[in-house]
């Protein structure tokens, strides 16, 4: 069992001891039983006869969702590829240090 604040996981690989053990929760604290495990405090769960995999791709799109880059379209690579920077024009400072603020 892995308990967080007022979520349970419950797990085993004895259906009925699974199925007492529920009953006996349910008769001690008012519960829902959410049946198979889809997610997780933030996880997505997912499960076929070779195990169990987590995700966290509904994480993922939220942080794209609150950075207002959902969207935008995925590229291969950031920049143009070999693209030529321009020369440098107009006169250097003749004392840079004196833009600089100090901290």
């Amino acid at each position: 069992m892995l308990a967080f604040v007022d979520e349970l996981i419950i797990t085993g690989n004895n259906i009925t001891a699974i199925k007492i053990f529920k009953a006996y929760l349910s008769s001690c604290f008012h519960m829902y039983d959410l049946g198979v495990l889809k997610y997780f405090l933030g996880l997505e769960v997912a499960h076929n006869l070779e195990g169990f995999y987590l995700f966290q791709r509904k994480f993922a799109l939220e942080i794209i969702e609150d950075t207002c880059l959902l969207g935008v379209k995925p590229l291969d690579f950031p920049m143009e590829q070999h693209h030529n920077l321009a020369l440098a024009s107009g006169t250097p400072l003749e004392n840079p240090k004196t833009i600089l603020k100090a901290d």
